[in-house]
């Protein structure tokens, strides 16, 4: 091998090594901001150990908004096919409401109740978070239909 092709080969493994250590300490650097999405019925089927962060999404079910002292209120988030209990002690959105689609943030205690530490609520009467859009679509509750002028509508029905 001629001294051309070594210092070729020698860049192009340095190269490698600095892409290899560039990727290393972006998936570092991102790995505690990383939240994943589950619906309920993915959550119980995962497993999900109580005090891991991660954002839960559905439709809050229909009759399970308690409000209780201060900030404090209790409702249930579903999916069609399973429930979860959610705990929030703060503001919640002014477009939150029972069979609205929310994405809570937050973690697991150990008696199986969501604990939120924020709520967000789709931000008109055609939107849904595209994860509640593909949970509930996988849950079987999502429907799609068309308008007198041709447009089509999507519902969630529970």
């Amino acid at each position: 091998m001629n001294v051309k092709k070594r210092r070729r080969l020698a860049f192009a493994a340095a190269l490698l090594i600095a892409a290899g250590g560039g990727t290393w300490l972006v998936i570092n650097a991102l790995g505690p901001n990383v939240l994943y999405f589950y619906s309920p019925s993915e959550m119980q089927k995962e497993h999900v150990q109580p005090g891991v962060d991660f954002r839960i999404g559905g439709l809050v079910a229909r009759g399970s908004v308690v409000h209780g002292k201060g900030a404090a209120v209790r409702f249930k988030v579903t999916d069609g096919k399973a429930t979860v209990p959610v705990d929030f002690d703060g503001v919640l959105p002014d477009l939150f409401r029972e069979g609205q689609g929310i994405i809570a943030i937050g973690k697991l205690n150990t008696g199986g109740t969501f604990i939120a530490s924020q709520v967000l609520a789709k931000h008109d009467a055609r939107y849904m978070p595209p994860e509640v859009v593909a949970a509930l679509k996988k849950a079987g509750r999502w429907k799609e239909h068309a308008d007198p002028n041709g447009m089509i509508k999507s519902k969630a029905g529970l």
